[in-house]
């Protein structure tokens, strides 16, 4: 999971240049230390920790048909093998190996929910809430500016070939002669949904995350300075195309839109909880082709609220429009309830002045 391993550090490129600010990396070693620094974004950088994770070496054993094999004992951290071998080394010998084949094999357990080799689950769950919480700071920064000008911000994500760039150009097509939006592009190469997005007739920034598989708060953070989005606007994130790492990232956005579309199996939301779990929103996606496939729907949405029960679901199709209104409204209901806070921030704030000002003038 990309809390724990790092993934993409230094990596991502941000559309147009370099980045002004400076910020800081961590970096997770394969013998669970972490070191973190600071550097600027006006420079390329990469780090390459090629060593061995510490306490594992091999044992080679000979069979008695002169055949050999070896395997690698871990003696550090929670994960070990044991191997029921009995040995004899005076005479030849019967060696035989039992493997659990009836069982399967879950590595989702424990209080971290995820395994990296030779690190303990605390030591994962310390550097998972680390990351989470640096993510967790920038996330609000960003809701916060959203809030006060009134913006709306969806995050859009998805497996690849959901059909979700698609369903983005059709949404602005429908919405860009009403309202102003703005979209920033995830992907982890190439500007090519931006280019699409473009096409359309509004602004959007790419943003390449490298070997990162998600974008994460402090990135949008940078996107909304470079494309200043207007005042009581529509904002529109296209995640990377991943069901598991983007549950996990908060970017500020007022909700998750996760779409799943019938290409795909019924029981997308059973094997990615998570994602289905953090997203207020589902779009079931290429609906029209329901008639050529084996494609449950009713089934589909009852995993989804199996998983979330208080999820809203749209059926869908880009390609025919069929169920588009309905999102449509939607949006503009969240794009009414933001500028309402809007408002009643602004009214606040006057009240709070002319408050002032009687206190002044009663000195």
């Amino acid at each position: 999971m990309c809390t724990v391993c790092g993934c993409g550090a230094g990596e991502t490129k941000i559309e147009g240049g370099a980045h002004e600010n400076s910020h800081e990396h961590t970096h997770v070693h394969e013998d669970g230390t972490v070191h973190t620094h600071s550097h600027g974004h006006d420079h390329e950088h990469a780090h390459s920790h090629d060593d061995a994770p510490l306490g594992v070496h091999s044992h080679t054993h000979h069979h008695s048909d002169g055949s050999e094999h070896s395997h690698a004992h871990v003696h550090e951290g929670e994960h070990a093998h044991e191997h029921g071998h009995e040995h004899d080394h005076g005479h030849e010998h019967d060696h035989r190996h039992e493997h659990g084949v009836a069982g399967d094999l879950d590595y989702g357990t424990g209080p971290a929910r995820a395994h990296v080799p030779g690190m303990s689950q605390a030591r994962m769950v310390q550097i998972e809430q680390d990351i989470l919480s640096k993510n967790n700071a920038y996330a609000a920064a960003n809701r916060q500016w959203f809030d006060e000008r009134g913006i709306f911000a969806l995050n859009l994500v998805s497996s690849p070939g959901s059909g979700k760039t698609t369903l983005l150009c059709k949404t602005i097509e429908m919405l860009k002669d009403k309202l102003a939006i703005s979209v920033v592009e995830g992907d982890q190469q190439t500007s090519n949904d931006a280019e699409r997005i473009r096409a359309t007739g509004v602004p959007a920034l790419q943003i390449n995350t490298g070997k990162g598989c998600h974008l994460d708060g402090h990135m949008v953070g940078h996107a909304m300075q470079r494309l200043q989005p207007a005042d009581d606007s529509l904002f529109l994130i296209e995640n990377v195309g991943n069901l598991v790492c983007p549950a996990a990232f908060d970017l500020g956005e007022h909700h998750k839109v996760a779409i799943l579309s019938v290409t795909e199996g019924e029981d997308k939301p059973l094997k990615y909880p998570d994602m289905f779990a953090a997203a207020d929103v589902m779009l079931l996606n290429k609906c029209d082709l329901l008639p050529y496939l084996e494609f449950d729907a009713d089934l589909a949405e009852a995993n989804a609220r199996r998983v979330n029960p208080n999820l809203t679901i749209f059926r869908v199709s880009a390609t025919s429009g069929d169920g588009l209104s309905a999102w449509l409204d939607w949006i503009h209901s969240g794009l009414e309830e933001q500028r309402s806070k809007r408002s009643e921030s602004v009214d606040a704030l006057k009240r709070r002045v002319a408050e002032l000002e009687r206190q002044l003038a009663a000195r």
